[in-house]
């Protein structure tokens, strides 16, 4: 059976609940966060650089993605240095294209060059994660390859995971995410070919303690439940009397 404590792929956290993030942070397997404007707006944060800060200086310890959301080079680019400037452990997440489709490799390039800490995000073809590779320089950076958009799709997305670790293999200082994954299983799935990191949502973080539980009990407990849930809800069904004596 598999264990959480055998795990080589860093967790991070993603998510916008502030109070969660803090919590999260107590717990030594989770080993960095992120979060996206999607989520901040979902969870209401309606000033976007003090939460920004707040959830900085509750983690100092561990690596945070912030994304931009300008949609222009060179907006991006300022937003992009002044995130970096907000603590050390900020990586700053930078789309793979804009919103008319135009490759960020530009930007990206020019980021890494001055030291920023770039997360290239909304990656889901090997094609991407080649032309993104050829735009980083010798500062950390991470590519973040969404897997659970990709399976979404009807595609596994395992092959074009280790096809985008072959291709980032030569850069020491690139990190793989396998980003929006669907379940706990894909937790084990990046482990086992070696992907640096996973980012993973508070529902899967729920179901981490069902990791190794045995199938056996687990279908005993999931019978009765259906059983229980069934008497609260005072179901009934009208028996024919002949179909019972039969």
């Amino acid at each position: 059976m598999p264990k959480v404590s055998d795990l080589k792929v860093k967790i991070f956290a993603d998510g916008a609940d502030y109070d969660r993030i803090v919590a999260l942070s107590q717990n030594p397997l989770i080993q960095g966060f992120t979060t996206n404007p999607a989520l901040m707006r979902k969870a209401g944060i309606r000033d976007y650089e003090a939460f920004a800060r707040r959830v900085i200086a509750a983690v100092p310890d561990r690596p945070v993605s912030l994304e931009v959301f300008a949609d222009d080079f060179s907006t991006m680019a300022c937003q992009a240095q002044t995130i970096q400037s907000w603590g050390p452990s900020v990586n700053v997440k930078i789309p793979v294209c804009t919103t008319a489709g135009t490759f960020c490799g530009p930007l990206i390039r020019q980021l890494s060059a001055v030291g920023v800490k770039v997360n290239v995000t909304g990656v889901m073809t090997p094609d991407q994660v080649e032309r993104i590779a050829e735009c980083l320089g010798s500062t950390p950076s991470i590519v973040s390859v969404f897997a659970g958009r990709i399976a979404d799709t009807g595609v596994d997305p395992v092959p074009i995971m280790q096809r985008s670790l072959d291709i980032l293999r030569p850069l020491p200082n690139v990190e793989l995410i396998w980003a929006s994954p669907r379940e706990v299983l894909n937790i084990f799935q990046a482990d086992a070919i070696g992907v640096h990191i996973i980012t993973v949502t508070a529902d899967l973080l729920a179901k981490l303690h069902l990791v190794g539980k045995e199938l056996d009990a687990y279908s005993l407990e999931t019978v009765t439940m259906f059983h229980a849930d069934a008497a609260a809800a005072g179901f009934s069904i009208s028996l024919d009397p002949g179909l019972a004596a039969a």
